[in-house]
């Protein structure tokens, strides 16, 4: 799950109060709950960090939509908020992690069902160091990237505001590739709590959805994506990136938009991957003159949320000189903003696989 783009719904949660254009009255639900599971090995190489069951609190800050804002009627009238999570990894090596996130809620089954999908920062109390916690392979840096799912049986309102829900909830941990080691953790949880929802004497009712077609001819974008990441050699240094995009999209509604492109590829941590490999192995092929550019083709989807939207996009390295680094199929994924009627602003991870190789700070041009 490190793939999992950090800030992803943080973005979203923090604009969605800004997307209306009246000023409806605004209803609020906080909820509480206890969580306890196991940490999932995805890799061997964490197996030793496993020794007992984690467990810990997840608190809520929701606001709920009716349907006044017509965005959120296509969806289902979801929830957007904050939440805050407080894990005991139960090892002494992984310690604590204090976390907080935006989410969103979706609700199915008439509301019975609700699913949560939730980004943010932790602080790691006890991450990886060379000398006092060499370890810890999971955590090389104190802040990480965290995403959570969860899903639940929530039933709302049941006696003057108060509510209950039970289910399963999946914690992932990484820092994206910004410091080594990074082999990340994720919790796999049960949890139970209880919601309740202010003002819930007064609450108006869901406004339906209008249906109606809606299409756009096609546009074209041109993007700079930046940041800074490591080789993933443990001790490698944070090195500048630069990728330069264009692609074009089609729109098919007011969810849905088609993209399909491609991208020039800039590296300094490739570059010193290449280096290092040169000097660390002289008896493999690596002779540090190598070229670390690379060039891709994609395709992709935009799911839009009115100005906000969630960009995955899958590609292929159709040129790639170096192919010991990662592997030739991307993908990318994380969330856009519009600033103006062109100009937008994006942060997505990029990662190949499992294997996160960049959290990216785009900004773009809409023809």
């Amino acid at each position: 799950m490190k793939k999992i783009l950090p800030i992803l719904l943080l973005l979203l949660s923090i604009t969605a109060a800004a997307q209306e254009t009246e000023k409806p009255k605004k209803y609020y639900a906080f909820d509480a709950s206890y969580f306890y599971g196991t940490i999932l090995e995805h890799n061997p190489d964490i197996a030793h960090l496993i020794t007992d069951h984690p467990n810990g609190i997840l608190l809520s800050w929701n606001r709920k939509f009716f349907g006044i804002e017509e965005w959120s009627a296509r969806y289902n009238y979801p929830d957007f908020g904050y939440s805050f999570i407080y894990q005991d990894m139960k090892n002494p090596y992984l310690g604590e992690n204090y976390s907080v996130y935006g989410h969103a809620n979706f609700y199915f089954l008439k509301r019975l069902l609700s699913f949560r999908i939730g980004q943010g920062i932790a602080y790691a109390t006890d991450p990886f160091d060379p000398d006092k916690n060499y370890i810890n392979n999971a955590y090389g840096t104190r802040f990480l990237s965290s995403t959570y799912l969860m899903g639940n049986i929530r039933k709302e309102n049941i006696l003057e505001g108060l509510g209950v829900q039970a289910g399963i909830t999946i914690i992932h941990y990484s820092n994206a590739d910004t410091g080594s080691p990074n082999h990340s953790t994720n919790t796999f949880t049960f949890n139970v709590g209880m919601n309740y929802i202010l003002d819930h004497e007064n609450l108006p009712e869901y406004v339906p959805r209008v249906k109606e077609k809606y299409t756009e001819p096609i546009h074209y974008n041109f993007a700079l994506r930046g940041g800074f990441n490591t080789s993933g050699v443990v001790g490698s240094p944070k090195l500048p990136f630069l990728t330069i995009s264009t692609y074009a999209d089609k729109v098919l509604n007011h969810k849905s938009t088609l993209q399909a492109g491609a991208e020039l590829f800039f590296s300094r941590s490739l570059e010193e991957f290449i280096n290092y490999k040169a000097a660390a192995f002289p008896q493999l092929d690596t002779t540090g003159e190598e070229d670390a550019k690379r060039v891709g083709v994609f395709v992709g989807h935009k799911l839009a949320f009115n100005k906000t939207a969630l960009i995955t996009q899958l590609g292929y390295y159709v040129y790639y000189p170096y192919t010991e680094y990662v592997e030739q199929v991307y993908n990318r994924i994380g969330l856009q903003r519009e600033i103006t009627d062109n100009f937008f602003g994006s942060v997505t991870v990029r990662s190949h696989g499992a294997n996160a190789e960049a959290v990216e700070f785009s900004i773009g041009y809409r023809l």
